[in-house]
């Protein structure tokens, strides 16, 4: 993946350390980009102004933000936009948007059992996690297999496999597993001991899913 950033002027000529401007070295392009085009499209709208349809949004391009905005400054806590002067005042704007630049390391937010501390939550080993993944991503892969008609039963994917047809069944279980619980063992969120004898032959409904194992729906991120 590709990852765009803005960089302050000192930091792009190793000034950082000496210069007064430039606190804030690094930001993201993309999350900077969605604020200060929120923080226009609000003001826009705010001011009704009559060169633009409000029912038909703007398209933010570097056209017109080059007409509408004359400089952004990347403060600590909030963004200062200055907007050129428009038709209605001959004086310039400045718009403060409240915004911190994003933690550079993202920390995980294990799921929590039922009355649980977090202090005392850790997620599984990153070789248990691995193995479970693997397990998930076969039993997706054998049911599809079944369901496309390239493999007729469990009998002939255990010939295939070397295995038991109880093993072919296990895994084949886990391709039934709530969509929060497949995200949340590929982020690492899963607390130690959710493994994959606990989550194998899993209830067909979703929230009883997550009572067997003992863990608090609500502190899973609904899905994007």
């Amino acid at each position: 993946m590709r990852y765009r950033y803005y960089a302050s002027r000192p930091s792009l000529h190793g000034e950082a350390g000496t210069a007064k401007l430039g606190s804030v070295s690094r930001v993201p392009a993309l999350e900077i980009e969605q604020a200060i085009i929120s923080a226009l499209q609000k003001y826009i709208t705010a001011q009704n102004s009559s060169a633009f349809d409000r029912h038909d949004p703007i398209e933010f391009d570097h056209d017109v933000l080059t007409t509408l905005v004359s400089r952004i400054e990347v403060q600590r806590t909030q963004l200062a936009i200055s907007l050129k002067p428009t038709d209605r005042s001959t004086e310039s704007v400045t718009l403060s948007i409240p915004w911190q630049k994003p933690p550079s390391k993202r920390f995980r937010k294990i799921l929590m059992p039922h009355e649980g501390v977090r202090e005392d939550i850790r997620p599984d080993r990153a070789e248990r996690r691995l193995r479970l993944i693997t397990a998930i991503a076969r039993g997706r892969r054998w049911l599809d297999e079944i369901m496309t008609g390239t493999i007729t039963d469990a009998k002939q994917l255990a010939r295939r496999e070397r295995c038991t047809v109880r093993q072919v069944n296990m895994t084949l279980s886990l391709a039934f597993l709530a969509p929060q619980l497949v995200k949340a063992a590929v982020e690492g969120r899963l607390p130690r001991g959710i493994n994959i004898e606990r989550l194998r032959d899993p209830d067909a409904d979703w929230s009883r899913q997550f009572q067997d194992l003992g863990l608090d729906p609500s502190s899973i991120n609904p899905l994007a």
